[in-house]
């Protein structure tokens, strides 16, 4: 689907689900605006930007707190939205609502989410405007925040600090999304057919074992096994913990061998799955890259010469930069969701391994093009 010249807007954007509906619209070249709600919500500026606004997804809510604050903080929004929605002259063609499968629970969370939708479908209802509210499951992936947007988050964030161990409170099973196919669901790039077969499920204590797994083999560098959707899937978003903050542990040092005849490193140790090796040479003063990946893992090693490796996680400003040689070998793993390249800093030719976890398709490389 081309949503290139498509006009959204976006209640949540600084959000876990936000971050990861953005990187998804950048990815398709689709531009959005952002809606403040809750004390921020300016209702003349809001109705200004839904004019002319095809698509409107509401993704603010309130997932924790008191009985009270997660009912009003969930009823505040949606009335927002429809008190800007009425003043439209020009209201959106669409409006898509972060809903929950928990609506359907009768549970507080439950009741709110429901209630919010339907404040919304009657407003949309009278104004001639579609409404489609997505039922999501546990939504999980990169940059989650621990002890609030899901139970992985929380695990990935004590085993990359390491500061405490994570344990099982209460054992179930769970029905699991990753917030880039949830974020595909709601933009409309896929229907609800294709969600669901990308629905993943697992008891909480077999997520806790795959990610001690994960934790324990990547710690010497390996890549772990990540032959499944939903071990790839909880690689990443473990490894969105690695790669900033207090505990940022991009570089991984690699044993050199040297003796008379030459010197020698192993790059990359895959327990599972497929992967692709590729080599390049890049002339002095070149650079490479400047794009980002959503899914794909990306492994990068300097056989000869020097360079700097820069990231950028989308949507910040902060640059990490990494200045590597071939003398003291290491590996870097592009974290997905942010942009990097490679430049030859040295007199000669610079040589660079790289590694993917996926085979090349050109009709689907995931590569989305982005200057640091």
């Amino acid at each position: 689907m081309n949503l290139m010249h498509k006009k959204f807007a976006i209640t949540g954007t600084n959000g876990f689900l936000g971050w990861h509906t953005r990187l998804a619209l950048h990815s398709h070249g689709a531009s959005y605006e952002s809606i403040p709600v809750g004390e921020s919500f300016d209702k003349e500026p809001t109705v200004k930007t839904l004019e002319g606004t095809e698509i409107l997804i509401h993704l603010a809510g309130v997932n924790r707190g008191s009985d009270e604050e997660v009912s009003d903080g969930n009823r505040l929004f949606s009335d927002q939205i429809a008190e800007a929605l009425v003043s439209c002259k020009n209201p959106p063609v669409e409006v898509v609502y972060a809903n929950s499968i928990q609506a359907l629970s009768g549970n507080v969370y439950g009741r709110a989410k429901d209630e919010a939708a339907k404040t919304l479908e009657r407003v949309c209802e009278s104004r001639g405007t579609r409404f489609r509210s997505v039922l999501l499951p546990n939504i999980f992936g990169e940059h989650g925040r621990p002890y609030y947007n899901s139970v992985i988050a929380t695990f990935c964030h004590l085993l990359a600090s390491g500061e405490g161990a994570p344990t099982v409170h209460q054992d179930r099973e769970l029905t699991l999304l990753h917030a880039q196919d949830a974020a595909d669901w709601l933009i409309g790039v896929v229907d609800e057919s294709v969600a669901a077969q990308r629905l993943q499920t697992s008891t909480v204590a077999d997520i806790l074992s795959i990610l001690e797994e994960i934790s324990a083999t990547y710690s010497s560098g390996d890549i772990p096994n990540i032959s499944t959707k939903l071990r790839k899937d909880l690689f990443n978003t473990y490894r969105s913990f690695i790669a900033e903050g207090p505990v940022a542990k991009l570089p991984i040092t690699l044993t050199k061998h040297s003796d008379h005849r030459g010197a020698f490193f192993e790059v990359v140790r895959s327990h599972g799955g497929t992967g692709q090796s590729s080599i390049s040479t890049t002339a002095a003063g070149i650079s490479r890259g400047d794009h980002y990946h959503r899914r794909k893992i990306e492994r990068f090693s300097i056989l000869s010469g020097s360079a700097t490796i820069r990231l950028r996680k989308m949507f910040t400003d902060r640059v990490i930069e990494f200045r590597v040689d071939s003398s003291n070998p290491v590996a870097i793993d592009m974290p997905t969701g942010w942009v990097h390249n490679l430049t030859n800093v040295g007199a000669g030719t610079l040589y660079m391994h790289f590694w993917s976890d996926e085979l090349f398709d050109p009709m689907n490389p995931d590569t989305v093009p982005e200057k640091v």
